[in-house]
């Protein structure tokens, strides 16, 4: 065997190595929702679009987000935990990826309500303007992230 062959096989072996270390990177998401609502499987499909493995319950989300110490106030449609914080509605997985990689002491993250154009919540490039709330342990919330609107614009 001559060396060109030992280098591709060596890096062949390194990279079948590397990709299950990759994949393996983000914590596993669990999902509370009802067993009917479109949005929320639009959601599980945009985490598991980037990356995550995400296990779903279709149980409701009303005892999961009142286990995890979410207000009333900032539910949504659905619940997910995830490496111990809880992600209220329909957080972009980005700011998901965010929270975990800074690790803040807090409960999670929320997107009250519905928002149009939040993962899950697409509708032909329409975007209401919203905010990612960080939700501390004390149940304040602070600014995570905002979106702004935007609408799709027609090509002439």
């Amino acid at each position: 065997m001559d060396r060109r062959t030992m280098l591709r096989i060596a890096a062949i072996g390194a990279a079948s190595v590397a990709l299950p270390a990759r994949a393996a990177a983000l914590p596993a998401v669990r999902v509370f929702k009802s067993p009917t609502c479109g949005c929320c499987t639009g959601w599980v499909a945009h985490l598991r679009e980037q990356g995550f493995t995400v296990a779903v319950e279709d149980v409701g989300n009303a005892a999961a987000r009142a286990r995890l110490g979410i207000s009333e106030k900032l539910g949504s449609c659905h619940t997910a935990e995830v490496a111990g914080y809880a992600i209220e509605g329909h957080v972009p997985a980005a700011d998901v990826k965010r929270l975990l990689a800074s690790r803040p002491r807090a409960r999670g993250l929320a997107v009250p309500g519905m928002p149009i154009g939040s993962p899950g919540m697409e509708s032909g490039g329409r975007r209401d303007a919203y905010e990612v709330l960080l939700v501390r342990i004390d149940g304040s919330t602070s600014v995570f992230a905002s979106y702004p609107a935007a609408t799709a614009r027609k090509s002439t």
